[in-house]
């Protein structure tokens, strides 16, 4: 068995590209596609459906990933373990999150104590970064609401509240915040209904007894502000991603149940390896400053 191929075979696994594989191991994209195309040869299979854009896992191939990833996270561990008396001054970490307002920060000051490591990021929802994690097509996770799971390790490092976001002139944007109630029939554009988002604020419309009226819904963040902004309705977002925009107002939504945990996560048995842990570290230590300002902000505070 040829492992210079099986690792070809990993990468494009994990990576869903032959380009990005070639690039994560510093090779030529030729030369992934030979050893994947002789692997393919020598035992008769198919382990990709190539598409334009994409390169998918056949059955065979998700099988036989599901021995590589554990077999080059180990060689990934060996490396590390032999390198951990070398300061962090090169290497490549793979993050999948499913906002990039709260992981922005956190890779400025990655970048900024250690300007060597390049990042791979990769967007999608909470459901799609967890399972980027467990197929290990990703190092770090964040994660918003993240669901145990006892082969992944998560610590909490953020909050946020559920804000309202609409048209500047809208009838209901005039004051500091408003009630849920106030929500009773408006018109609403929201995400799609498997959303982290979505599904905390209908619980709370649930509990509430609240009605909105839904005209939308759309597959991203972006698209929910855009519609707002034009008048077709009010959106709901984290206040993690408001952002400045002077086309809107943003208003946190009063009442019990509207706050969303915000969550780093890595399989538990790669918590170990020097660069994930210096991430971790760094959002730790993002972790406690956000809360002594919360404190500080607290009411009664002087």
């Amino acid at each position: 068995m040829n492992l210079f191929q099986l690792r070809a075979f990993d990468a494009v696994s994990r990576e869903g590209s032959f380009t990005r594989a070639a690039k994560r191991l510093c090779i030529t994209q030729p030369a992934v596609t030979g050893h994947i195309k002789a692997l393919e040869e020598r035992y008769d299979l198919v382990l990709f459906r190539r598409t334009p854009r994409s390169a998918e896992l056949t059955p065979e191939g998700e099988a036989l990933a599901a021995l590589t990833r554990p077999l080059f996270g180990l060689v990934e561990q060996a490396e590390d373990l032999l390198l951990a008396n070398r300061a962090l001054l090169s290497g490549r970490i793979e993050i999948a999150v499913d906002s990039p307002h709260i992981v922005m920060p956190l890779l400025a000051r990655l970048r900024a104590r250690y300007p060597g490591i390049t990042v791979s990021l990769s967007l999608g929802n909470a459901a799609e970064t967890r399972e980027a994690l467990l197929a290990e097509r990703a190092s770090i996770g964040v994660i918003t609401e993240a669901e145990p799971h006892p082969d992944l390790f998560v610590t909490d490092i953020a909050t946020s509240r559920l804000c309202a976001v609409m048209a500047r002139d809208h009838a209901l944007a005039a004051g500091p915040a408003i009630a849920l109630p106030a929500l009773e029939g408006a018109a609403m554009v929201l995400r799609e209904p498997t959303s982290v988002t979505r599904r905390t604020f209908d619980a709370a419309c649930r509990r509430g007894g609240v009605r909105p009226s839904v005209l939308m819904e759309l597959d991203s963040r972006e698209a929910v502000i855009e519609a707002a902004a034009a008048g077709l309705g009010i959106g709901i977002v984290s206040s993690l991603e408001c952002g400045a925009d002077a086309r809107i107002r943003a208003l946190p939504i009063e009442g019990p149940d509207l706050v969303n945990r915000h969550s780093i996560a890595c399989l538990a048995r790669r918590r170990q390896l020097r660069l994930i842990r210096a991430v971790f570290d760094l959002a730790a230590a993002d972790a406690v400053a956000a809360d002594a300002v919360m404190a500080d902000a607290a009411p009664g505070r002087p």
